[in-house]
């Protein structure tokens, strides 16, 4: 028999008898989808100058002998995975399930994240002993600018799921916790989004035109 949910957020366990608990917090939420899309201009800002600098390589290393397209392959299934167990976490929240189950989930959650920055730190690394560094070339540049950003932002993330955790084991299921652990949610999905497109335009597209 499954347990009536007890909280109220904007797309989770809504009701009539939540109308203020809801408006509250949807004043909280679209507060964060702004920056959210905010975040999205100023990414979009940085795959149109690495699309305009694909062929500024100055005559040093490009695409072919710089991307390791199976470390990549395996940073992409990290971090769809990490997007599932988010997914579980928040399930767990709509369902009321035991504070336990959505820590664990984020548990997960911040290892895959902790595994991503590995293998993007190794990668950058491998780069720099071909020559790839960002001073090199407008193209390196480029790669350099928008790349680690999304790193920065997963590290980010997963300084933030250390932050929940302890909240929700000390102070339990808030409102103002479980309102920042949608929030949280919200975010990692899109850097997962983020990473879609950096597969896409500069990984796979800098192979093919680069």
């Amino acid at each position: 028999m499954k347990r009536a949910p007890t909280h109220s957020y904007p797309g989770i366990n809504l009701g009539e008898h939540h109308a203020s608990a809801h408006k509250a917090t949807e004043v909280v939420t679209f507060g964060f989808w702004v920056f959210l899309m905010s975040d999205l201009v100023y990414f979009g800002l940085m795959f149109a100058i690495y699309i305009t600098m694909i062929d500024a390589q100055a005559g040093g290393p490009g695409p072919h002998e710089l991307f390791d397209l199976k470390s990549v392959f395996a940073q992409t299934l990290i971090l769809l995975t990490s997007s599932l167990t988010v997914g579980l976490a928040m399930l767990a929240l709509k369902y009321n399930l035991p504070r336990g189950r959505i820590v664990l989930w984020f548990g997960v959650t911040l290892v895959l994240g902790l595994s991503f920055l590995v293998l993007e730190v190794r990668d950058f690394m491998a780069m720099a002993e071909k020559g790839g560094n960002p001073q090199r070339s407008g193209f390196l540049s480029a790669f350099f600018g928008l790349v680690p950003l999304h790193g920065l932002h997963v590290a980010t993330g997963c300084l933030w799921l250390i932050v929940l955790g302890i909240q929700l084991r000390v102070k339990g299921m808030t409102d103002v916790v479980i309102s920042r652990v949608v929030r949280l949610a919200l975010f990692w999905h899109f850097l997962d989004l983020i990473w879609i497109g950096i597969i896409t335009i500069v990984y796979f597209g800098g192979l093919t035109y680069g």
